[in-house]
């Protein structure tokens, strides 16, 4: 059982009391990342979380990293495109121990200039480990086909030249925007009381803020096709689809189609580029649902010479799931492959308090696991079909990265 409370402030707390483990996951959730950025700043979500753990005016980066290994807890952060979150999973019996620090850092961090030169020095480094990485890389490449300007294709990581800019003053000036108690959901899961939510409201409750919550701005989705030359050894490649934005009525039929296409290895991309052709190691698809639109991507990495090929054999597979639809099997196996994943993910505290975290961000409602499964046993041949007629047309952004740069024929 969900129990949902909103401070006096506006700050929300979703606590979910599971009487059967011996742990406790808390997360706090702030509902902005790098969508909320503009060029000068972009990164600035993602450094921020970094600098939440250098120091605050109670403790120094060290004792908040002993506080936590003391009591055999674990802590850790990340930035998404429309949110962030701060998460602490400990003992039942050190829960509040572990709250206490949480909100020390989200109040009491103290960005001092050492620590800031440091840390840069650190993103810098992550950077570059992701300039290594170009099967990630092409992500944001397709981001920013898709998206242009707009900032849903700004990278996460922000560049070398806006992190050198970042101070002190224009971290606490954007937290003092957008970490606003309207903006921020505390969520709790494990072996916890209602009583909890009453320490989370004397910590929480009464902070203020003068900005108001900010209103997105709606991308429209490109269609461009977008290279990188880049000395790899393979090509990655990347096609982007219009998709669903969260909470559409019909993301369980998405989630079916993304399934049957590329979300498994039983799945037809996988059968067909990897196991009758032999053309990739990785091959697969998944789709980003945003607040207001979405993105299905299928992503494969060839050997240079293959990468016509790879397009091709995409290409046939997606003709073949427009033409002749799902079958009754795949749609079978897709429902009991969403159930089985659904269901063993409610066995780690950190995966409901993360469900209910974001759920409550985003959506502002909380379905039940019956209600869930009834969605999910909802989805039918006819309507993955339909939507599959509908995503897969002939309109579709591209990124590619390789040793050329040079696009596949079919998409000159």
């Amino acid at each position: 059982m969900i129990k949902k409370y909103t401070c006096q402030n506006g700050v929300r707390i979703v606590l979910e009391n599971i009487p059967t483990v011996r742990s406790v996951a808390i997360g706090i959730w702030i509902g902005t990342g790098s969508r909320s950025e503009d060029p000068s700043i972009n990164g600035v979500s993602h450094f921020l979380e970094h600098m939440f753990f250098k120091g605050t005016k109670n403790r120094t980066a060290r004792e908040i990293a002993e506080s936590f290994d003391s009591i055999g807890g674990q802590v850790n952060a990340f930035t998404s495109k429309e949110y962030t979150c701060y998460y602490a999973k400990v003992l039942d019996e050190h829960a509040g121990y572990a709250l206490d620090i949480l909100s020390d850092m989200f109040f009491h961090s103290t960005f001092e200039e050492e620590e800031l030169k440091k840390e840069k020095n650190v993103v810098y480094e992550e950077i570059k480990m992701y300039e290594d990485t170009p099967d990630d890389i092409v992500h944001d490449l397709l981001s920013k086909a898709v998206y242009e300007s707009h900032p849903l294709g700004y990278p996460i990581l922000g560049t070398e030249e806006t992190l050198n800019s970042f101070n002190g003053d224009s971290l606490r000036e954007y937290m003092e925007k957008f970490y606003i108690p309207e903006n921020v959901v505390i969520s709790v899961a494990g072996n916890i009381t209602d009583e909890f939510i009453k320490d989370i409201e004397k910590l929480f409750g009464s902070y203020e803020s003068s900005y108001k919550k900010q209103e997105y701005e709606t991308p429209a989705f490109h269609y461009q096709k977008m290279s990188r030359k880049k000395d790899t050894e393979q090509a990655h490649l990347c096609l982007g689809f219009n998709g669903l934005k969260v909470g559409h009525e019909r993301i369980y039929s998405l989630i079916v189609l993304n399934n049957v296409l590329g979300g498994s290895m039983s799945s037809r991309l996988f059968q067909d580029v990897r196991e009758q052709k032999g053309l990739a190691y990785s091959v697969f698809s998944y789709h980003s649902s945003y607040l207001d639109n979405g993105m299905l991507t299928i992503y494969g990495g060839t050997g240079s010479n293959q990468l016509e090929l790879l397009y091709e054999t995409i290409q046939e597979s997606l003709s073949k799931l427009k033409a002749d639809g799902i079958t009754e099997k795949e749609l079978k196996n897709s429902r009991e492959q969403i159930k089985g994943s659904l269901m063993l993910s409610l066995e780690s505290t950190n995966s409901r308090m993360s469900r209910n975290g974001k759920n409550e961000l985003l959506l502002g409602r909380h379905r039940t696991l019956d209600e869930i499964l009834d969605k999910v046993n909802e989805v039918t041949e006819d309507t993955v079909n339909q939507l599959g007629r509908e995503l897969f047309t002939n309109d579709y952004a591209v990124a590619l990265i390789s040793p050329d740069g040079e696009l596949p024929k079919g998409l000159k």
